[in-house]
């Protein structure tokens, strides 16, 4: 079987108005400079079962074409401050990999259908310091759709990831992410309404 990319996603959200201005990193620990923003085309689609055993167990399927890591995904349960994406190459034709589909068969083995599209528009820069990349920031313009309600919605984000030269320890993490947020809350932004934009699609 394949083996899968892994990544630890630890995050946070924060919705924003479509003229929110982006918000200035000055005081943020540790950051030198901030990347110009890299432009992202990204649509994705979200499968799960029809009585949706994925999305009850806190686990997404998508296969996602545009930006860096274009491919199939697996984001496990939330563990702690962040979760584990497993991640394989997008493969020929539409259908799931053996390979996607012998991991998620951890959680189910019943018939997977789409449940939900993403297109996003996403804006991505990084924020550096002497040690490489501390975080990676995002700007996004999203457009879902549920496709077993047919209800589509849109709404504009805002994510700050941690990077490989992010704080490892917890004391260190605290301030960065305090800092961010009285950054976004400067520039008007406010905490995420939803945890993800696959429940945010589904209207969760």
């Amino acid at each position: 079987m394949t083996e899968p990319s892994r990544t630890v996603e630890v995050e946070r959200k924060f919705d924003v108005d479509d003229a929110t201005p982006l918000p200035r990193w000055d005081a943020i620990p540790g950051v030198d400079t901030v990347t110009d923003g890299e432009s992202r085309d990204l649509d994705a689609q979200y499968f799960d079962t029809a009585d949706g055993t994925l999305s009850r167990s806190g686990v997404a399927l998508r296969r996602r074409t545009g930006g860096p890591d274009a491919g199939w995904h697996i984001k496990g349960p939330r563990e702690g401050d962040g979760r584990l994406e497993l991640g394989w190459p997008l493969g020929d034709g539409e259908g799931i990999p053996d390979a996607v589909a012998a991991t998620v068969a951890r959680w189910t083995t019943d018939p997977l259908t789409p449940l939900a599209r993403i297109r996003n528009d996403r804006t991505a820069y990084l924020l550096t310091g002497p040690g490489g990349v501390i975080a990676e920031f995002v700007d996004d313009r999203v457009r879902a759709t549920d496709l077993r309600q047919g209800v589509e919605r849109a709404w504009r984000e805002w994510e700050m990831e941690l990077g490989p030269a992010a704080p490892a320890d917890a004391d260190g993490r605290e301030a960065f992410f305090s800092a961010v947020e009285a950054a976004v809350r400067a520039a008007g932004g406010r905490d995420a309404s939803s945890g993800s934009k696959l429940a945010r699609a589904l209207g969760f």
